[in-house]
């Protein structure tokens, strides 16, 4: 018995990336076979359902309950996909036979939902699920419109704007194919080549494993796209070398969280939410990788320039040379894992190829050369494990898509989404703008405690983008501030999950880490209130205002790390210095949104800046 539902839990997870591929592929339209997308989502949905049952059996000895269960689940989501264009073209209304299976799909979905992405993004599904039956009996500007428990129901079970939509179809292509490209890259040893290459630049410098684990987890994490599966991967190695070059266990994984949960939207590839930004926005996913370029890297630098300072005030040295990779030899033997990301970088942005496509490419080509290196072809149980570890991996994304799609179900059907947005613009228009930016940064880094990256986005997204966008911010600038405040409840106490993991493979304090972390990621909670003001740091102005945003938001991440890095002595006259500093990255980074965007005011902020810097600025001793 076991080993019958092993092997149809081995049989979903290669189904679900089989099915994936194909759709990428347009293999149904190669053998003039005609399919919808909610028809192809039928199935995906129900076989990633039975595997995510059958992955967390209720009782491990009873695992055919959860078989049966999964069962049911195939049947009723393909039951969906065989009848859905009858069923829109029918007069009958809701009936049992589209009623009784469409609630046994969202219930199994739902649970399936809750053992593989936890309570919090269950309850809230669960809570808006009931609103949608009992929303009309709530008083005031939250009342939902009135509609029948069938009706409901249905919409969520069959219509191409709930479950069966978008969100779903994104995950189950673009995500799934950087999922596989990221799995070649991890089996061929790609991983390790880049960590060999970051160690070889940067491992000898002062604090050198930490900037190692910066550069790291920045290029691992962008492709990976999930911060704690990254501090997983890159953690294990760079949280050891840190702790041993000198830095406190704190320290060590507070710069693994921030540099691992940076990598979710640093470009080139900014995670899986990135392609639902683009989706979201009907615009190209070069637009979004452009626009969050300049974020990301002062993101980097003010972390970067930090752990610079932590190393110098601790008198903290890089690693003997003797000990690093060789740069050459290096590079002769692992030149084969650039040419991938060339051919990535160049099909999305010079050819501007669908990004699934263009992953998958990506990654054959990655396959090629590996088996060109080592003169042989990879051993199927590589291969299998390679196919059933990107089922695997795909399988709570999946399941927060699914419930990411009963949200957005309920928010459209019930009108709760435009009530939230009214609700919020009268508060900006109330409070103002600065008030209203305060205001969604709180309620997005809430929502997102606890919750996965793209369950965040889809739900901000819902509430807080069109308040948002009414308030007169860009519509790049909103998605990417809800975007931005959410991925910071990764490292937000009271719950940091990045910084908690990071902790718990350092053997550092929970608290202590996640301060250290909020400090290390300073800068990402100024500049998205910076950029809707001045939306040239999103690279969308002329060219001297976006020359200038650089300028003016450089200076004050320099003054920022400076700021939370200061003297160890505890002197009331360092903690002004420090408070100074901090003051002037805010007078700096807000000099195009007090002085206008272009000014010689702001030339003359920058020199200011610069100069408070140069005298004041730096640590070149330990203690100081």
């Amino acid at each position: 018995m076991n080993r019958t539902l092993d092997l149809f839990e081995k049989a979903c997870l290669a189904a679900i990336v089989a099915l994936a591929i194909a759709w990428i592929l347009d293999l149904p339209q190669l053998v003039n076979v005609s399919l919808a997308e909610t028809e192809w989502l039928g199935p995906l949905i129900g076989i990633s359902v039975a595997a995510a049952l059958l992955r967390a059996p209720y009782v491990a000895s009873r695992r055919w309950i959860d078989a049966l269960l999964g069962l049911i689940a195939i049947g009723a989501w393909v039951w969906m996909s065989i009848n859905q264009n009858a069923w829109f073209l029918d007069i009958e209304g809701v009936t049992a036979a589209k009623l009784v299976p469409g609630l046994m799909a969202l219930v199994l979905l739902i649970e399936a939902m809750r053992k593989h992405a936890g309570l919090p993004i269950t309850i809230l599904v669960w809570v808006l699920f009931v609103y949608g039956l009992f929303g009309h009996l709530v008083p005031g500007p939250f009342q939902a419109a009135y509609q029948s428990p069938g009706d409901f129901l249905f919409y969520l079970y069959a219509d191409g704007n709930a479950v069966p939509g978008r969100v779903l179809t994104i995950v189950a292509t673009l995500v799934l194919a950087f999922i596989v490209l990221g799995r070649v890259m991890q089996v061929s040893g790609a991983i390790a080549f880049f960590t060999d290459l970051a160690m070889s630049v940067m491992g000898s410098r002062r604090g050198g494993p930490a900037k190692v684990a910066i550069v790291a987890s920045s290029i691992f994490g962008s492709i990976n796209g999930t911060a704690v599966g990254n501090i997983m991967s890159t953690g294990i190695v760079t949280i050891p070398l840190m702790k041993k070059s000198g830095f406190k266990p704190e320290f060590a994984a507070a710069i693994e969280a921030v540099a691992s949960n940076g990598g979710q939207f640093a470009p080139p590839v900014m995670g899986a939410t990135a392609f639902l930004i683009a989706d979201f926005l009907q615009v190209p996913y070069s637009e979004v990788v452009l626009a969050a370029l300049v974020p990301a890297l002062l993101y980097y630098i003010c972390l970067f320039l930090q752990v610079d300072s932590i190393a110098a005030r601790f008198g903290l040295h890089g690693l003997p040379k003797s000990e690093l990779p060789r740069m050459r030899p290096l590079l002769r033997r692992g030149w084969v894992f650039l040419l991938p990301l060339v051919v990535l970088v160049f099909l999305l942005f010079v050819m501007r190829f669908d990004p699934a496509w263009s992953a998958l490419v990506a990654a054959l080509a990655l396959v090629i050369l590996s088996v060109i290196r080592e003169r042989r072809l990879p051993p199927l149980e590589d291969l299998r494990a390679m196919a059933l570890g990107t089922g695997e991996g795909m399988l709570p994304l999946l399941m927060i898509a699914g419930g990411a799609g009963v949200v957005i179900g309920v928010m459209n059907s019930t009108g709760l989404g435009f009530s939230l947005s009214l609700v919020l613009t009268q508060i900006g228009g109330e409070a103002g703008l600065f008030v209203m930016l305060l205001l969604t940064a709180a309620i997005s880094i809430v929502l997102g405690m606890g919750m996965p990256t793209t369950a965040i986005y889809v739900v901000l997204y819902v509430v807080l983008v069109p308040a948002l966008i009414e308030m007169g911010i860009s519509p790049m600038g909103a998605h990417l501030f809800i975007f931005y405040f959410g991925l910071l409840s990764f490292l937000t106490p009271p719950v940091a999950v990045a910084s908690y993991v990071a902790a718990g493979l350092a053997g550092a304090g929970m608290w202590s880490t996640s301060w250290e972390g909020v400090k290390l990621a300073a800068m990402a909670y100024l500049v998205p209130i910076l950029w809707c003001y001045n939306p040239a740091l999103l690279l969308d102005g002329s060219w001297p205002a976006i020359v200038y945003a650089i300028a003016t938001t450089l200076v004050a991440a320099a003054l920022m790390a400076r700021g939370m890095r200061g003297r160890r002595r505890r002197r009331s006259y360092a903690v002004l210095r420090r408070l100074a500093f901090l003051i002037g990255a805010i007078f700096v980074g807000g000099s195009t949104v007090w002085f206008g965007q272009v000014s010689l005011v702001n030339l003359a902020v920058i020199v200011a800046g610069i100069g408070f810097l140069v005298v004041y600025g730096r640590v070149t001793r330990p203690g100081a």
